[in-house]
């Protein structure tokens, strides 16, 4: 595959272009390398990927059309997997027009580009926060997601919307990815695990939102990257028992397809922080908060239809994953 990942500067994107390259692809890396957290993170791990042969980066940013539409003009990508994105529920709430910008104008540029560029298989980031008001668990993809209480959110649900145009209207097949509380190694600095580690480690006190009976269905990293390396191979097709009457949600008579990433498994953040706390060999000083506005009591991923198309499911336990990530953060700031 000539893949072009967005976003092979972040978190995921970077994992996924070392698997990407160590199975033998080539990857082109597009990111801007904006100043929502470090620049020097991601530089430290683009640094990573640069060495690597197959690797060819591209600094742009979704949004400037010409630029994507250059980078389309001097590859034919086989298959596209958008991971950039202005990430975080509450950063929404403070700057909204980051989230229209990148969120929707760059994916709609992206889109046109994947259209003319006859791209074989576009897999895109879609988010659990597109569940919103629902409380049914675990969230299936069969639920309805009209009721978002973030503009993130909305933005999310609004790219499975627009690749669902693109794929009836042009026949572009496209999957989106509802990602499910994503950490490991090499992680955002603005999630909790982040937050937390740092602030346990400097003896100050953290902020526990809705007094710790917040629920996550919190996914390993690997796991990610496995589920997205699944559906990349499986280019999607119409769906034959589709049925007008009674739409499937994540379904369509156009190549589109919807799935979960989840663990499939909701922890509570009181037991996360005490797993920890056990990683790290320190306690934490609990600061007990609010529900936070634009935030959701509880995720939890039913994964079925991942494990019937893919025959994956993501089983990597958060006692695992967070020591993995603990043995990073010690070793990357010398901790």
């Amino acid at each position: 595959m000539h893949v072009l990942v967005t976003g092979a500067a972040g978190f995921i994107g970077f994992h996924l272009s070392k698997r990407l390259l160590a199975e033998g692809h080539t990857v082109v890396g597009l990111d801007s390398l904006n100043d929502y957290y470090s620049v020097q993170l991601k530089k430290d791990r683009l640094a990573q990927l640069l060495p690597l042969s197959g690797f060819t980066f591209e600094h742009a940013d979704l949004a400037d059309d010409a630029a994507l539409e250059a980078i389309f003009a001097r590859n034919a990508f086989s298959h596209v997997v958008n991971l950039a994105a202005q990430a975080g529920v509450r950063y929404s709430l403070i700057n909204p027009k980051s989230y229209v910008q990148s969120n929707l104008v760059g994916f709609g540029n992206l889109l046109e580009c994947c259209r003319h560029g006859k791209v074989e298989h576009l897999v895109f980031a879609s988010s659990s926060s597109v569940y919103g008001m629902n409380t049914s668990m675990p969230f299936s993809v069969r639920d309805n997601v009209d009721h978002p209480v973030s503009l993130y959110a909305a933005s999310k649900k609004a790219n499975e919307l627009m690749a669902h145009t693109y794929s009836h209207l042009y026949r572009l097949p496209a999957t989106g990815l509802r990602f499910f509380t994503v950490y490991g190694p090499w992680g955002r600095p603005d999630m909790a695990l982040y937050l937390f580690t740092r602030a346990i480690l400097a003896g100050d006190p953290i902020n526990v939102f809705n007094e710790g009976r917040m629920r996550r269905d919190f996914t390993y990293i690997d796991d990610i990257v496995e589920g997205v390396m699944r559906v990349m191979a499986r280019i999607p097709e119409p769906d034959p028992h589709w049925d007008s009457a009674h739409p499937n949600p994540s379904t369509s008579t156009a190549p589109w397809r919807i799935y979960n990433i989840g663990n499939n498994n909701t922890v509570e953040l009181g037991t996360f922080i005490d797993t920890l706390e056990a990683a790290l060999g320190k306690k934490a000083v609990r600061n007990l908060m609010p529900m936070q506005p634009g935030d959701v009591e509880a995720t939890w991923a039913d994964v079925s239809d991942l494990i019937e198309d893919t025959g994956f499911r993501p089983r990597t336990s958060v006692e695992y994953g967070v020591g993995e990530f603990v043995k990073w953060y010690r070793s990357y700031y010398g901790a």
